[in-house]
């Protein structure tokens, strides 16, 4: 039977400022991606959403973004190599620090916002923040935006990694995203996503905007948490994955 990985970003809220429905979503996905404080989160959120990703079963990872909290890391930012690693370094380091509190392990780094879609297109750009990860922890499963160069990155260093899909997100033809400012760029209907990733799933192809298809193994979907219908599109996904014989459960490497 096929398998598959269902991930979310999350762990985004800021103080009393709420972002997504964390507690309702960590009971319909596998994986989840915690934000360490640079594009959002806190250490109280951080903490909080990790004890209830165990509690639920569901693996964590750390999601490092560009220090932007104001432009929710969405923003591009010209950062040197050395520092990237540093920025990837020091953000996964309080990820696992608060995770060994709170009596978990992270045990996947995912990339955030506009660091990885920059990453996606920058062979060097995504090698220095992987190769940052891998100082820290050898053994981590880098999560990777499949068919870019970040799938490159990972193919030459050697590490662990899975290739993740998104069911939110149209995808163009060289296996980016779709820039979020053009229309249709986020899929907001959950009728809409769930039937699309179990086609994508089934033929083993991204398929873009155009029509196109991209064969590669895809290991896991992602589903943002700060969308306004994020549950009922993880609900839809998950439910058209399953009817369609296809195994929900967290990835192993």
């Amino acid at each position: 039977m096929t398998q598959v990985d269902l991930n979310a970003d999350m762990g985004e809220s800021f103080g009393p400022w709420k972002m997504g429905d964390d507690e309702n979503l960590l009971q319909v996905i596998t994986s989840a991606n915690i934000a360490c404080g640079f594009h959002a989160g806190d250490p109280d959120v951080m903490a909080k959403t990790m004890t209830i990703a165990a509690e639920n079963g569901v693996g964590i990872g750390a999601h490092p973004g560009f220090p932007d909290l104001q432009g929710f890391g969405r923003r591009n930012m010209k950062v040197p190599h050395a520092s990237l690693r540093n920025l990837v370094r020091y953000q996964l380091g309080a990820a696992m620090g608060m995770a060994q509190a709170v009596g978990t392990k992270v045990r996947h780094l995912k990339l955030h916002g506009a660091l990885a879609n920059m990453c996606s297109v920058d062979l060097d750009m995504a090698r220095a923040c992987y190769q940052g990860a891998l100082d820290v922890d050898p053994d981590i499963i880098v999560m990777v935006l499949a068919v870019t160069k970040q799938e490159e990155a990972v193919r030459e260093l050697g590490c662990k990694w899975v290739g993740e899909i998104f069911a939110d997100r149209a995808y163009n033809d060289d296996g980016t995203l779709v820039d979020r400012s053009l229309p249709g760029a986020v899929i907001h209907d959950a009728d809409v996503a769930g039937p699309r990733i179990l086609e994508m799933v089934k033929k083993g192809a991204i398929i873009t905007e155009s029509g196109k298809r991209l064969e590669t193994s895809i290991d896991t979907i992602c589903l943002h948490g700060d969308g306004a219908t994020a549950l009922q599109i993880a609900r839809s996904v998950k439910r058209c994955l399953t009817e369609g014989g296809v195994e929900v459960t967290k990835f192993e490497r």
